[in-house]
């Protein structure tokens, strides 16, 4: 009996040491921020000393970045054949319909306030009614202050405008050159139509629907000596993005590449005097290599995050899989670069009262 007894008071006193090292250890760890350096030598029988917290826990600031913008480029498909291209048709797949919502979703979740559709050429899934549907269900269903597309602007329709306009915050077109006979050099054509013929009526129709228009142009071996003032000011964009030529190993330089864009590439000095010569232009908002490599978060057609830290594109797991968190730790994201090439910037359409 006696032994019994004292069986349950030596299990009853090991439960009790247990607790004591588990609030010990507690106390521990959660006064090492404090950086008190109290010499806590703990001698309790099977306790062991916890080690070093992990480094995010002691410097505090190495949490995963806030996906506050992202660039979704839901297909690699595309009717153009930019010689410069970086993100190629290396692959067909586009995620179903409900599935993409899903990822979305999750990315709002995750602090999502402005979603960019890129490609490829996003107009090229079911006529532009994939990205149409996006576009309604980010606005209306997930009330995200920005929903933008980048385009090359050949497969846009009046009636996608009549349907989905009122969703869209802002359409950015891709435009390099304003002489044809260069877009043909750069590939940024197919078939008879004229590029920059369009590019004026698409203007139009983002007037006539209230989407703010936005022209992307990327400046490189020949563009770099276009005077574009006269024709930037005449379409009065809210923005002109001006991006340097940007070499991607894998995409458009390298042995798996499927473009050669080594010809397209500038120096530094040749994109700083392009700049110079369109330095009064409002609008323009220039982004040189080392500003756009690292702050961008891209979201490719799996929607995994893209790092090109390392010069190509290395994959995360698909945000689908481990969740949005997770997955963009492995992303390479700058977010201080990102605020500083600006890339926070008054971004809904209900907030710039424009003239349309």
């Amino acid at each position: 009996m006696q032994l019994v007894l004292l069986a349950r008071l030596l299990s009853v006193g090991r439960a009790v040491l247990a607790a004591l090292r588990g609030r010990l250890g507690a106390l521990c760890w959660s006064l090492a921020p404090l950086s008190l350096s109290l010499p806590l030598s703990l001698s309790l029988p099977g306790w062991r000393d916890p080690g070093p917290r992990p480094q995010r826990e002691q410097e505090g600031d190495d949490a995963p970045p806030t996906p506050t913008s992202v660039n979704y480029h839901f297909t690699r498909q595309c009717n153009y054949k930019c010689g410069f291209c970086f993100h190629t048709a290396k692959t067909s797949f586009v995620l179903p319909l409900e599935e993409a919502k899903r990822g979305l979703a999750m990315l709002k979740e995750g602090g999502m306030e402005k979603i960019n559709f890129s490609g490829g050429e996003p107009f090229l899934q079911d006529r532009g009614e994939f990205v149409g549907k996006l576009v309604q269900f980010c606005k209306q269903e997930l009330e995200l202050p920005s929903v933008s597309i980048v385009s090359n602007g050949s497969l846009i329709r009046k009636q996608w405008f009549e349907k989905y306009g009122e969703y869209l915050d802002i359409l950015a077109i891709s435009c390099d050159s304003f002489d044809e006979d260069v877009n043909v050099l750069i590939g940024r054509r197919q078939g008879k139509k004229n590029h920059v013929e369009n590019l004026h009526k698409l203007r139009q129709w983002c007037r006539e629907y209230a989407v703010a228009f936005k022209i992307n142009s990327v400046i490189n071996r020949f563009n770099v000596e276009e005077d574009m003032n006269e024709q930037i000011k005449a379409l009065n964009p809210v923005r002109w993005k001006v991006f340097q030529c940007l070499l991607i190993e894998g995409e458009n330089s390298g042995e798996d590449a499927l473009r050669e864009a080594e010809k397209f590439v500038i120096s530094d000095e040749d994109f700083d005097r392009f700049l110079d010569r369109h330095k009064d232009v409002s609008c323009l908002v220039p982004e040189s290599n080392q500003k756009m490599r690292d702050s961008y978060l891209i979201l490719d057609e799996y929607m995994r995050f893209l790092n090109c830290r390392n010069g190509r594109k290395e994959p995360s797991k698909s945000i689908l899989d481990v969740g949005v968190e997770a997955a963009i730790k492995f992303s390479g994201f700058d977010e201080k670069m990102f605020l500083k090439r600006g890339g926070k910037y008054v971004w809904s359409k209900a907030d710039m009262k424009l003239d349309w």
